[in-house]
């Protein structure tokens, strides 16, 4: 085997132009490979961060139902106290969650005493919510970030309503909501300060203290309409997404049927769709670095053959086995696809390091100054570096058997 590996070195250095181009052009596939993955991978991540550290949490948890009627935000499907002991007890036993937050979501008619519109909104317990989802504060554009996000009798507006009916931070505006059962009742407000405006149905979102929603709707003891939760970390999201999955909605009422649904971020978000479409345009890339390969191995290799068929008819005649003559030609495309990827995993993980250092800024949306992070994981890299080599060998079979397959004679013969 040696042997073999020491005549496919001495052959591609025989033609070390064409080598060189084949190699380059490996290396510029791989190369171009490796940067997409690890940018965009950057900017995905980044898109996550920014829709679940500031509005919806890794996972949430409702009764079952709730979902499929969420655009009404229905009050008879909250959880009640027996149930969000359940749930607390459930979430506190999972080492791998962060934090957790009460929600109840309300629809409810905003009154500047002067024009009145209807808003969404967000009734949290502040202390549990700015764990939870630790972003919301940055998207405050106007009045005090506080750590406590906001205190009892204040509201965070959205900028749509803020501009579209001249509320400023400091105005008094009043909210008026049915409980569950038909009632109407209505609270005074002090508007703490105005939230980002977002893509979607939270575009209209405000937020209010949990205590201030349970007096609005009349309510007494412990009642929510959702838990968001934060895992510690992303990586353990499927997995603490099926044990939870799992316990909860094993729970079954009193029909027989599950209580609690569970939800990712993922089935919860348009911004999902993005995700899924930056994975897809990452396939693709992987595809054109899979044909870049063939063609140009398949290239060299047949190329090779031509050019040696008295080289091979030579060696043939001598008594060299159609397996060994196939085995070096194998071995060439081997090294060829071993070489190209060295290259360009070389100044792939060269780039992304002088990138970091740089340090280079984008805006996303109403953010600014955004810092671009690519990395890329040794999974990744492991894999491009796998698939090239063996279509690299992929791509040497052909020429490899048809030189296998030679009559000396006619080899010999062969001008």
């Amino acid at each position: 085997m040696l042997n073999v590996i020491k005549i496919a070195c001495r052959n591609l250095r025989r033609y070390q132009r064409r080598t060189l181009l084949t190699s380059a052009l490996i290396a510029l596939g791989v190369v171009s490979v490796l940067l997409f993955v690890s940018i965009t991978g950057s900017f995905k991540q980044m898109m996550v961060g920014q829709i679940t550290d500031s509005m919806l949490g890794h996972l949430q948890v409702h009764r079952k139902g709730y979902l499929a009627s969420i655009d009404n935000l229905p009050l008879n499907r909250n959880l009640n106290q027996s149930q969000v002991a359940k749930v607390t007890q459930a979430l506190e036993a999972i080492g791998e969650i962060e934090s957790f937050s009460m929600r109840i979501k309300l629809g409810a008619m905003f009154s500047n005493f002067t024009e009145t519109t209807n808003i969404r909104l967000n009734t949290v317990i502040p202390e549990q919510e700015v764990k939870t989802v630790p972003l919301l504060i940055d998207r405050i554009i106007q009045g005090e970030k506080k750590k406590t996000l906001l205190d009892k009798g204040q509201i965070l507006i959205p900028e749509l309503i803020a501009k579209g009916m001249k509320v400023n931070v400091g105005d008094s505006v009043v909210l008026v909501a049915n409980n569950k059962d038909g009632s109407v009742n209505g609270m005074t407000y002090t508007v703490s300060g105005v939230l980002e405006g977002i893509s979607g149905p939270g575009g209209r979102d405000g937020v209010i203290h949990l205590d201030d929603a349970k007096e609005l709707l009349r309510i007494s003891g412990v009642e929510v309409s959702e838990i968001a939760i934060r895992l510690k970390n992303m990586d353990s999201l499927p997995k603490v997404f099926s044990n939870l999955k799992a316990e909860l909605e094993s729970i079954k009422g009193k029909n027989d049927q599950p209580v609690f649904q569970v939800h990712t971020w993922e089935s919860l978000s348009p911004f999902y769709n993005i995700a899924q479409m930056i994975d897809l345009m990452t396939l693709f890339i992987k595809i054109m670095l899979v044909a870049i390969v063939l063609v140009s191995i398949m290239n060299v290799m047949i190329m090779a053959v031509y050019e040696r068929i008295n080289e091979i008819g030579t060696i043939a005649a001598i008594g060299t086995q159609p397996g060994k003559i196939m085995a070096m030609f194998l071995t060439e495309g081997f090294l060829l696809g071993v070489l190209g990827t060295a290259v360009g995993t070389t100044i792939s993980l060269i780039s992304i390091a002088a990138i970091n250092a740089v340090g280079i800024t984008f805006d996303f949306g109403r953010q600014s100054n955004l810092l671009l992070a690519p990395t890329i994981g040794a999974g990744d890299v492991i894999t491009i570096v796998l698939i090239v080599i063996g279509i690299a060998m992929a791509a040497s079979v052909q020429p490899a058997f048809k030189a296998a397959r030679m009559d000396p004679i006619a080899a010999l013969r062969h001008v």
